[in-house]
């Protein structure tokens, strides 16, 4: 009979650690869970801001523009109404300061890397905030789609946070030459990128 008492008793301290051994295991596999869905969350997370364009310079171009946030990447919508039909400059510039009538409170365009003024991605370089030209039609409407992975919406890398800037749109044309902002003109329309 000991012998009997002897084994169940190793019986059951035997399943007792294997419980307690498999709760461990358990519970580890759901904090990994856990850290796993906080990361996917990250990946996914959304952040949209908008503001309304207001007019400058004696001009009546008024309009949208909307950033949002996802997956490393910010992606810039605007839609803009009075415009002179034709191509148009927009650019980042680098204070959220609309207060002037010319725009010109905003100061030059976001350059944070320090490069010559030109057209995005040019292998000589561009201004993070050298947006381009845009076309409005006959009735002075303009949409205006841009994507990129350099700009972020209040992080933490001054080469990249957009907040605290300016988006301007010019009366002309960028030519992507003439230093230190592309001969573009008359400061028509602004709004500051402010969280």
């Amino acid at each position: 009979m000991k012998i009997l008492r002897m084994s169940s008793l190793s019986l059951f301290l035997i399943l007792g650690l294997g419980c307690k051994e498999a709760k461990k295991e358990a519970g580890e596999a759901m904090e990994e869970m856990e850290e796993a869905v906080e990361v996917v969350k990250e990946e996914v997370m959304v952040e949209t801001i908008a503001f309304k364009m207001e007019p400058k310079s004696d001009s009546n171009v008024a309009g949208e523009v909307e950033f949002t946030e996802k997956d490393g990447k910010v992606i810039m919508k605007a839609s803009f109404s009075g415009l002179t039909p034709g191509e148009h400059a927009i650019h980042i510039h680098e204070k959220a300061d609309c207060s002037s009538a010319d725009g010109t409170s905003t100061g030059g365009h976001w350059n944070p890397t320090s490069e010559p003024h030109g057209k995005w991605g040019a292998s000589e370089g561009y201004h993070r905030g050298d947006i381009g030209n845009f076309t409005a039609d006959s009735e002075g409407n303009a949409t205006v789609e841009f994507t990129t992975d350099l700009w972020c919406l209040s992080c933490e890398d001054e080469t990249k946070n957009i907040t605290g800037k300016a988006v301007i749109v010019h009366q002309g044309v960028d030519d992507f030459v003439s230093q230190p902002s592309g001969a573009a003109g008359a400061r028509v329309s602004c709004t500051g990128i402010i969280k």
